[in-house]
C-alpha cells in the first residue's frame, strides 16, 4: 500500500441558503451577508421557531429531468445539483479503467424526512396501497452518492456516511484516505441535507435547540455572541472532486487546494452535550495535524463548528486554546464561523465549511463571522474576524464539524504546492 500518494481537491460545487451556486455562495459570504429568512417550505404557526436557511432560488428541474425529479428527496436533488457543478467545474472526465476507481462518498444525516413525512400521511390518510414505489428509494440516505454515481457512471466504492453534523466531513475524509492508500483514485465527497420541514425543524425545537430570534433573521445565527439562543437550521449540499495530485497535474486541472489531514474521534460524553474542555475535540484536531505532519504554526485559519449554542461553542474555544496554545489567542490564527451566515447544514455542514475553506485557500480571502456584537468572555484574545471578511494568505486551514452522539471530524486543508 503506497501512504504516500497526495490527494488534491480540483472541483467544487454548492448549493445553499447563501445562493445557489458555488460562486453566489461565496460571493455572499465574502460580502457577510445572511441566508437567513423567514420558512416558506411550510406554515410555522405554531412553531416558536419560524426562520431558517432554505436554499432560495434552486430549481430542481434545472437539475434532474422532470419526469424523475419526483424521485427522489429534496437532498438528492440538492447533492445532483452541487455534484454537476464540482465535476463541471473541475473538468473531470474519467475514461472507463478510471470510473472503476471513482468513489462518490456523500455525508447525509437524517435521509428524506419531507417525503418520509408525506408519505406517513399518505399511509394515514389513504391507506398502503397509495404508498408510492419511489418512496424508498427517494428517502434512504445513500440514494445521493447512488444517483451521482449512476449519473456519472462512477463505479468505485459508493456510500453514505451519517454522523449527524459530522457527516460530510467524515465523507470527505473517507474519501480522502482510500485515494491516499492507493485503493482508489478519484472521488466525488461531500454531503446534502434537506431537513427544513415539520418534523426536523419540530424536532429541533422540542429539544429548545433553535434561535426563536424570528424577527430578526439575519441576526439569529451569532456564534460566540452572548446573545445567541441557538442553531438555525440551513438546507443545501457541497461536493468536491479528489484526485490523486500526479494524476491531476498530468490531466492539466486546475488543483485548487491539497487534504492533508483527517482527525476524528468520539467523546464517549452525552447525548447531546460536547465533553467538557472541548476534549474530543481536541484529539480531532490533533489527529488531523499528526496525521498530515502538520506543525500547528502552520495553520492560519480555522472554520469553526461553531453552531451558536451556548455549550458548544465555548467548548470549541477551549479545545482551539489547547490545541494551539498562545497562537489561538496572539492573533496569529483566524477563526470564524460561516454558519453565523448560512446556518447549520447539519449532515451538509462539513461538506460546505470545507468548501468555504478551500475558496479562502483559493482568494485568499477568509470569511467573517457575522453578528458578533458582544463576544463571549471566552473568546477573549481570539480574532473570530468580526463582521466583514478580510484578505490573508493561509498555508494551512482546518474545517471543523461536531455532531450529537458526540462525534468529532477536522479536516486540514493546505494551499496547493
Amino acid at each position: 500500500m503506497h501512504m504516500d500518494r497526495r490527494v488534491v481537491i480540483t472541483g467544487v460545487g454548492v448549493t445553499s441558503p447563501c445562493g445557489p451556486s458555488t460562486e453566489t455562495t461565496w460571493k455572499s459570504v465574502t460580502a457577510a451577508e445572511s441566508g437567513i429568512a423567514r420558512i416558506t417550505h411550510f406554515d410555522t404557526t405554531d412553531y416558536t421557531c419560524h426562520i431558517a436557511g432554505e436554499a432560495k432560488g434552486f430549481d430542481p428541474e434545472q437539475w434532474v429531468e422532470k419526469k424523475r425529479v419526483r424521485e427522489m428527496d429534496r437532498f438528492i436533488h440538492l447533492a445532483l445539483a452541487a455534484a454537476q457543478m464540482a465535476i463541471e467545474s473541475s473538468g473531470f472526465a474519467p475514461d472507463e479503467a478510471l470510473r472503476d476507481q471513482t468513489g462518490t462518498f456523500v455525508g447525509v444525516g437524517l435521509c428524506g424526512l419531507e417525503t418520509l413525512e408525506r408519505t406517513a400521511k399518505v399511509l394515514a390518510e389513504k391507506g398502503p396501497r397509495k404508498i408510492s414505489p419511489y418512496f424508498i428509494p427517494a428517502t434512504i440516505a445513500n440514494l445521493a452518492p447512488g444517483q451521482i454515481s449512476m449519473r456519472w457512471n462512477l463505479r468505485g466504492p459508493s456510500y453514505t456516511t451519517t454522523s449527524a453534523c459530522s457527516s460530510s466531513g467524515h465523507s470527505i475524509g473517507e474519501a480522502f484516505k482510500w485515494i491516499q492508500r492507493g485503493a482508489m483514485e478519484a472521488a466525488v465527497a461531500g454531503g446534502a441535507e434537506a431537513t427544513i420541514t415539520p418534523l426536523g425543524i419540530g424536532g429541533f425545537m422540542a429539544m429548545r435547540a433553535l434561535s426563536t430570534r424570528n424577527d430578526e433573521p439575519t441576526k439569529a445565527s451569532r456564534p460566540y455572541d452572548k446573545a445567541r439562543d441557538g442553531f438555525v437550521m440551513g438546507e443545501g449540499a457541497a461536493m468536491m472532486i479528489l484526485e490523486e495530485r500526479e494524476a491531476a497535474i498530468k490531466r492539466g486541472a486546475n488543483i485548487l487546494a491539497e487534504i492533508v489531514g483527517y482527525g476524528t474521534s468520539a467523546d464517549a460524553y452525552h447525548l447531546t452535550q460536547p465533553a467538557p474542555e472541548g476534549e474530543g475535540a481536541q484529539r480531532a484536531m490533533r489527529m488531523a495535524l499528526k496525521d498530515g505532519g502538520i506543525d500547528p504554526a502552520r495553520v492560519d485559519y480555522i472554520n469553526a463548528h461553531g453552531t451558536s449554542t451556548q455549550t458548544g461553542d465555548i467548548n470549541e474555544l477551549k479545545a482551539i486554546r489547547a490545541v494551539f496554545g498562545d497562537r489561538a489567542i496572539g492573533g496569529g490564527l483566524w477563526v470564524s464561523s460561516t454558519k453565523s451566515m448560512t446556518g447549520h447544514l447539519l449532515g451538509a455542514a462539513g461538506a460546505l465549511e470545507a468548501a468555504i475553506s478551500v475558496m479562502a485557500i483559493r482568494d485568499g480571502i477568509v470569511p467573517p463571522t457575522i453578528n458578533l456584537d458582544d463576544p463571549d468572555d471566552e473568546a477573549k484574545g481570539f480574532d473570530l474576524v468580526p463582521h466583514e471578511s478580510r484578505q490573508r494568505k493561509i498555508d494551512v486551514a482546518l474545517s471543523n464539524s461536531f455532531g450529537f452522539g458526540g462525534t468529532n471530524v477536522t479536516l486540514a486543508i493546505a494551499r496547493p504546492t
